[in-house]
């Protein structure tokens, strides 16, 4: 089960998921079996995590690591409807972020 951030509890669903990350990289060059690999390990990690139930917020916060790691633009996508930024700043520090992660990765 999932728990949702209001509280509410669903059934997990592995093709939500699997969705949201399609809707995430529409357009951008990441084949589905990748896609499917991602979601497979996000799942082995939440079994390994939790027994039963899983806050909401522990998937999408998997999801975001990942898509930060595959695909910036996935990820700026996600990371926009995910975190709900309210204004263009909050949307711009997210990106200054990603900016400041990728040069010192460099």
């Amino acid at each position: 089960m999932v728990i949702k951030v209001d509280g509410r509890r669903e059934p997990y669903d592995r093709e939500k998921l699997t969705r949201s990350l399609l809707i995430a990289c529409k357009k951008r060059p990441i084949p589905t079996t990748k896609l499917d690999e991602v979601v497979t390990k996000i799942e082995g990690i939440l079994r390994d995590k939790f027994q039963e139930e899983v806050p909401s917020r522990e998937i999408g916060e998997l999801v975001i690591n990942y898509l930060r790691k595959l695909d910036e633009i996935a990820y700026v996508r996600f990371a926009s409807v995910y975190r709900n930024f309210q204004d263009k700043e909050e949307f711009l520090n997210e990106l200054e972020g990603l900016k400041a992660e990728k040069s010192y990765s460099h």
